[in-house]
């Protein structure tokens, strides 16, 4: 095992970029190139019950640099779900389960019956999903309280019985996975549903590196998902606590992972993937981010028309505000956006302070001939 420490004492100990490289690539199994520069692995955008629906999605995608999104959950307690209850939660399943950029989209299932996921999962591949992924990642009292999500960690035999249930549904030519995190209170059982889920017969392996007890604070522990890729075969995936283009360069290095997912960090700067990708590539990525508002602005006005669009007018200024929210540390424009309707109740007066703020003419701009 590698943790963050040794990482770091290693480096230090390492005179020249050559030995730095060498001892990094040996000890993480992490490749950063000859040149210094990562070997691009997958980015993947989280699912995020609450906020990434298809929505939120459909606009990150369009700004690109993402491989694979993973759906909001879709909860499975005990009876056989129609079609359409897949497709309203997952709108890209009709358009070939990808965004409107061509993101392909995997659908995520919760659940705790084996049988009944089995059913389920068997039924959505009707629809040809990109994949077909399992949550034992959700934290929520809520979902744990009626076996779902992380509380199903506490019991990695469990977790063999659901994944082998439903990997045996599930046609090969869909990619099957899941989602875990290391456990409910603390790591002891962490290798053990990670190999059972191996064992059950996922295709490749998402990794949230906190407890469920911890839920979203800090630290990320990537040093347990280094442990857990040298103990299962499959490819693994490290997530949480990636904000930043160096957060993102240390995960890699920590964890031995290629592949990253991006949650939170993603809705906070919706350039992130792409910036990630800049660097990786060797281009400089810019502190300044008045650009990036700028293309942002019809981004922002279209995800406002689409939640219109889709929840009651009363809920519609509570998902702009979400967003806003979360924008508000990268873009200071976002913040004093959000101040700006912070107390408006109604989708009129957000149309009217968007407008003030250009927003809307900006998405005017942007459907203009002239600016294709």
């Amino acid at each position: 095992m590698v943790t963050a420490p040794a990482l770091r004492a290693g480096q230090a100990a390492s005179d020249g970029a050559a030995d730095r490289h060498l001892w990094l690539e040996a000890a993480t199994g992490y490749n950063p190139g000859r040149d210094g520069r990562e070997e691009m692995g997958r980015l993947l955008l989280a699912p995020m019950e609450g906020l990434l629906d298809d929505v939120l999605r459909d606009v990150l995608t369009r700004v690109g640099g993402y491989d694979l999104a993973v759906s909001e959950f879709i909860r499975i307690s005990g009876n056989l779900l129609p079609l359409r209850s897949f497709a309203r939660v997952c709108p890209e399943l009709s358009r070939a389960s990808q965004t409107r950029a061509g993101t392909p989209l995997v659908v995520q299932l919760l659940g705790s019956d084996p049988s009944c996921l089995a059913d389920n999962a068997a039924q959505l591949a009707q629809l040809a999903p990109a994949g077909i992924d399992l949550n034992f990642g959700c934290p929520a009292p809520k979902v744990n309280r009626h076996g779902g999500g992380a509380t199903l960690l506490a019991h990695p035999e469990q977790l063999f019985r659901i994944a082998s249930s439903v990997r045996r549904a599930v046609p090969l030519d869909i990619p099957f996975s899941a989602k875990m995190r290391l456990g409910v209170r603390d790591t002891s059982l962490t290798l053990d549903c990670a190999r059972a889920l191996a064992d059950g017969g996922v295709v490749s392996l998402v990794v949230h590196a906190r407890t469920r007890a911890e839920a979203y604070r800090p630290p990320a522990h990537w040093e347990w998902v280094a442990r857990i890729r040298e103990a299962i075969a499959q490819p693994v995936a490290a997530n949480g606590e990636v904000w930043t283009t160096a957060d993102y360069q240390r995960c890699r290095a920590v964890s031995g992972c290629s592949d990253v997912m991006l949650g939170r960090g993603a809705v906070a700067d919706p350039f992130l993937a792409r910036r990630i990708r800049r660097l990786t590539s060797g281009d400089e990525v810019e502190g300044d981010r008045s650009a990036d508002w700028q293309e942002l602005l019809p981004l922002l006005a279209s995800f406002w028309e689409q939640v219109c669009g889709k929840v009651a007018p009363q809920h519609a200024p509570g998902r702009l505000k979400l967003w806003l929210a979360a924008l508000r540390p990268n873009f200071v424009a976002a913040d004093a956006l959000f101040l700006a309707i912070r107390s408006l109740r109604t989708v009129a007066e957000i149309d009217r302070r968007l407008q003030q703020h250009g927003v809307l003419a900006a998405a005017a701009a942007a459907e203009r001939p002239d600016a294709r």
